[in-house]
């Protein structure tokens, strides 16, 4: 059979051309023009008919990116031509030097040099060769002049095309025709990076499965490019832009400036970068250094600096090159986002909710423009998966305003054995005991209605509508207090005066004697209120409202033990021992003791059997209860405190297992939904005539 006039081998080569296209726009031109589904249809119909006629599968068939068994280890690549490396620029002062040196040499006025400027990627260089328009061999840049060939893992990456567009090959989109064909040899260089997304992505998968996660997206896509299985890189979503060329047929004639070459290299599909502008004197050359020095943090990517380059290549070959590097470019850097130092030691700070964090004391370094000497440890699970140890060098890393954090250890550098970390028994701010929260990475001060680090919080909660509710304390309020060494711990406010109050911001004799008023009345609460106000972790109303009608006394809640706690509906393990520590710690007992004294009572929780059996005569006891919409008369809370007081348990959402849907004005979806599955609509006043009937 002639394969070339078969009709199979035709639509074969379409499908190839069109996903060829497909792939230019999504990954290159970064503007999708067919669905993904699509795509996948147009796949599938591919493998097929290779299934069909093997005989006829291409290296630059979409379906060979990833390639079959793993290598046993990477081959030497000679490059052509050597791969250099590119001079720096540190300041504006480097970049004129470097313009006068080229306008010397050239013998040329530097407002008339114009310069292609492109963000320099924090990633590695790869050199790429096409044969005849088909991707061959790639390979890592090594010393410049041996590399290492990883053409199994760029083949992977979907922005790099296997076969080169030409004039002919997609005729159908004027956007691919191309002027030149491809000469027969082309190198093409550039960089391989990761992006930040698939950064993160992959070292979140690799912690999942307690494996060593990389420091940088740099080390990330390196580690990729040195897979020896091409499925691995294919699951690690590399990309890549060209900067420029190594070995090009003898006969090939290139456009006469870089910019050109660029917009070239982008009609043979290949990735070349968006952000590059052609530039002309220093001025625009420093306005473009500060333009992507303000987008570096926002970028989906990361850089490290701009690549300045003469634009005209009659030019560029004029200037030649040094041993190591073009005299036509230079690199103008930004300032470090990441540096190596010392880790002098590791202090704790407690935060406003008692949460314990380690924090790096550093030998002073300037990352990214500013000198740090402390960065953010994050927990202690990091530090011991990172296996950072006090007197490690460390990298350290900052990108703009982020807090700087200490990404790992540089192991290499470790000349002995050190101690691992451990984080303190004990609160460094009030010395009460420090609990490690089941199944989470805190650990945390349990002395919080004492520790000062949690003061204001601690505070404020106090006062708050559905703890001791005493009007007229705010934030702001508080704040002065605690900051004047007035307010320390809840049972100071008992103690405070109208004179006190009245000299503070804001505040005159007449609002300062309704606040004092306020804290008085606040004296007559619940036990519920006031085990809530303590702000005893995981306890919430409800919880606090199950601990009071359980044990009916604040002693006994004090002194109960974990086996008692636990009987307790809805204390589990973790709020029974968070209640335990809280009772636990003499700061706390002081501090209780003292609100005690003030006056703080409650009427006695009496025995409520022969009540709870009347209860269970009224339509609500037992009964799953949602409130939606806006009541007139009563509020929702006031409601839910009635369906409480009938036996009956309050939810959020409506489902199978509602009972009743208390509505009122605006009640939307929830009553929508409640009709469909047949639940009992209520009105607000139906409701109240119910209350009333059953009094």
């Amino acid at each position: 059979m002639n394969h070339q006039n078969s009709a199979e081998f035709e639509q074969l080569n379409s499908i190839k051309s069109e996903l060829a296209r497909l792939n230019y726009a999504y990954y290159v031109l970064d503007a999708p023009i067919e669905s993904d589904a699509y795509y996948d249809e147009l796949y599938q119909k591919l493998k097929s008919i290779e299934e069909q006629f093997p005989e006829w599968v291409t290296a630059d068939s979409p379906t060979q990116r990833i390639g079959g068994q793993p290598l046993e280890q990477f081959e030497s690549v000679t490059h052509s031509k050597q791969m250099f490396s590119l001079e720096n620029a540190f300041s504006n002062e480097d970049m004129q030097a470097f313009i006068k040196r080229i306008q010397e040499r050239l013998e040329v006025s530097s407002d008339t040099l114009e310069f292609v400027a492109e963000p320099k990627m924090d990633g590695l260089a790869i050199s790429i060769r096409y044969e005849n328009g088909v991707l061959v061999q790639a390979a890592t840049r090594g010393d410049g002049v041996t590399g290492e060939d990883v053409t199994h893992n760029i083949r992977t990456i979907r922005s790099i095309p296997l076969k080169l567009f030409t004039a002919n090959s997609s005729k159908n989109n004027s956007r691919h025709e191309s002027e030149l064909e491809p000469p027969q040899v082309l190198e093409v260089r550039g960089e391989i990076f990761m992006s930040k997304t698939s950064f993160e992505n992959l070292n979140k998968k690799q912690a999942e499965l307690g494996q060593k996660t990389f420091a940088n997206p740099r080390n990330a896509a390196a580690g990729t490019l040195r897979q020896l299985d091409s499925k691995i890189a294919a699951k690690r979503n590399l990309s890549l832009y060209l900067y420029g060329w190594g070995e090009i047929s003898d006969d090939y004639q290139w456009p006469e400036t870089y910019a050109e070459v660029l917009t070239q290299l982008k009609k043979w599909g290949l990735p070349t970068h968006p952000l590059a502008d052609t530039l002309i004197g220093l001025d625009a050359i420093e306005d473009y250094y500060d333009r992507l020095q303000a987008q570096r943090n926002a970028l989906p990517y990361e850089i490290d600096g701009i690549v300045y380059k003469l634009n005209k290549i009659k030019g560029q070959e004029t200037l030649g090159f040094t041993s190591k590097a073009p005299r036509w470019a230079i690199a103008r850097k930004f300032p470090a986002q990441e540096v190596w130092t010392e880790l002098l030691g590791i202090d704790i700070q407690v935060g406003r909710t008692g949460a314990l964090t380690p924090v790096a004391r550093l030998k002073p370094v300037e990352v990214g423009g500013v000198v740090v000497s402390n960065a953010t440890l994050h927990n202690l699970d990091e530090i011991q998966r990172k296996d950072t140890r006090v007197g490690d060098w460390v990298i350290v890393r900052r990108a703009g305003d982020v807090i700087p954090e200490v990404v790992g250890p540089v192991l290499a550098k470790r000349k002995s054995e050190l101690a691992q970390f451990e984080m303190p028994e004990a609160c460094p701010v009030c010395n009460s005991e420090v609990i490690k929260e089941e199944d989470k990475a805190v650990y945390r001060c349990s002395g919080g209605l004492f520790c000062p680090a949690q003061a204001k919080r601690a505070l404020q909660h106090f006062v708050s509508r559905k703890a001791m509710d005493i009007q007229g304390l705010g934030n702001k309020l508080i704040n002065q207090l605690n900051d004047r060494g007035l307010l320390k711990h809840p049972n100071d406010f008992y103690a405070l005066t109208i004179e006190q109050l009245a000299e503070l911001d804001r505040m005159a004799v007449k609002s300062a004697t309704n606040v004092i008023q306020a804290i008085e009345a606040s004296k007559e609460t619940t036990l519920q209120r006031f085990l809530f106000s303590l702000g005893i972790p995981e306890v919430g109303e409800v919880t606090a409202k199950n601990l009071a009608n359980h044990f009916k006394s604040l002693d006994k809640v004090m002194e109960a033990s974990l086996e008692a706690l636990i009987e307790v509906d809805d204390v589990g393990d973790i709020v029974a021992h968070h209640i335990e520590t809280f009772f636990a710690q003499p700061h706390n007992q002081e501090v209780i003791q003292g609100l005690i004294h003030a006056g703080i009572h409650w009427p006695e929780i009496t025995d409520k059997t022969e009540t709870n059996a009347a209860l269970a005569e009224n339509p609500f006891f037992g009964k799953t209860v949602v409130i939606t919409g806006t009541l007139e008369t009563m509020g929702r809370s006031d409601a839910k405190a009635h369906f409480e007081a009938l036996g009956a348990k309050v939810t959020g959402s409506v489902s199978k297992k509602t009972d009743y849907l208390l509505a009122g004005e605006k009640a939307g979806s929830k009553l929508s939904k409640a009709e469909s599955l047949g639940v009992t609509v209520l009105s607000e006043q139906l409701f109240i005539s119910q209350i009333e009937a059953l009094n």
